[in-house]
């Protein structure tokens, strides 16, 4: 059995959409063992430990040393372990994968723009050498056309594997669970490219409706400020972080979804809330371009409160119409975004070039 090791920053229990995608399709590849090489995040962490399929190592110290701490680890670790290849987990990744003298893939699933991911000035220093690794990548997937490009721009001249994150259709569906008046949910990290603080001022030209935020970040504080000087704080719920298992319960207690980012690789929130048989309003930014279209959500343009307004009244005005449009979405999630024709896409499409 071939094995495959992991470079990812963060894993269980911290949860983003590569986490989610790690386990979901590490949990149905039957026939490659994989590890994984994490940051250790706090002292009560395990700092090894078995999570799904994937036997994970902690390594302890800032996110700016992890990528010398994951190298260090796999080379240790190889001399006993014998990995075939590894996979990297989000551009810079690509550097301890680099480093660690092993054929490996490159899965591009950053939600941040060009800018913010590249051109920050304490990774301009090191430019010269991701792009060497992506340039040696032995495979690139990336989850959108925009994040294809992103491999292209950097240097890879081998054929970029367009595999998206997906939603476990079973898992979310659902009957919606009655209550009263209308209420909004968002799933986000509270930072500023998934533009909670635009949903909290269109929540100010929404009288009566609520306002559901699940998730945390270093933006709750000035976003809870902002919702106390519009008005609107007594009508705005905020659960912290909600477990992934936990969010199905979470959406069918809600009417809409909403994140109208500023940038975005793909976001898996948005599939998982169609999944959940919710309308869903979004944006067209990044790579949601590949699936968000009026024929399955509600787009609005970034930075317009005034039209996440609109759209919202047009769902509630319209049932029937939106009932229509939900259907659509969660079909386009069954027969494209499911987490098995993922999981067999990576394992096809990505691994096997591994292993030649």
């Amino acid at each position: 059995m071939k094995k495959v090791l992991i470079f990812s920053l963060a894993y269980y229990p911290r949860v983003g959409g590569a986490e989610v995608a790690i386990k979901e399709i590490t949990d149905r590849i039957g026939d490659i063992e994989f590890e994984m090489i994490t940051l250790r995040f706090d002292s009560g962490q395990a700092k090894q430990e078995q999570v799904g399929r994937v036997l994970v190592h902690r390594v302890s110290g800032p996110k700016f040393f992890y990528p010398i701490a994951a190298t260090l680890k796999a080379r240790a670790l190889q001399r006993h372990k014998k990995f075939d290849a590894a996979w990297a987990m989000m551009s810079y990744m690509a550097l301890p994968a680099l480093l660690c003298g092993l054929p490996y893939a490159l899965t591009l699933q950053d939600g941040d723009n060009e800018a913010h991911v590249f051109g920050r000035p304490h990774i301009v220093p090191f430019l010269p050498l991701l792009r060497s690794a992506f340039k040696n990548a032995r495979a690139v997937s990336a989850l959108s056309t925009f994040l294809a490009l992103w491999a292209k721009k950097m240097g890879y001249r081998g054929r970029v594997e367009i595999v998206p994150n997906g939603a476990d259709s079973k898992k979310f569906s659902g009957e919606k669970v009655p209550h009263d008046g209308t209420i909004l949910i968002t799933s986000s990290r509270l930072v500023h490219k998934n533009a909670v603080d635009d949903i909290i001022r269109a929540l100010a030209l929404l009288p009566d409706i609520h306002f559901v935020v699940c998730g945390t970040g270093p933006d709750e504080h000035a976003l809870k400020s902002l919702a106390r000087e519009l008005g609107v704080a007594e009508r705005i719920s905020w659960r912290g972080h909600v477990d992934n298992a936990d969010l199905p319960r979470h959406l069918h207690h809600a009417d809409i979804f909403i994140r109208p980012s500023r940038s975005e690789g793909f976001g898996i929130s948005f599939v998982e809330a169609m999944a959940a048989g919710v309308p869903v309003v979004a944006t067209q930014e990044g790579g949601l371009k590949d699936y968000i279209t009026s024929e399955v959500a509600w787009p609005v343009e970034k930075d317009r409160p005034d039209q996440i307004a609109l759209q919202i009244k047009a769902i509630l005005s319209n049932p029937e119409q939106s009932r229509l449009v939900v259907e659509r979405a969660q079909r386009l999630v069954a027969e494209k975004y499911d987490w098995n024709l993922i999981a067999r896409d990576m394992r096809e499409k990505v691994f096997s070039r591994l292993f030649v």
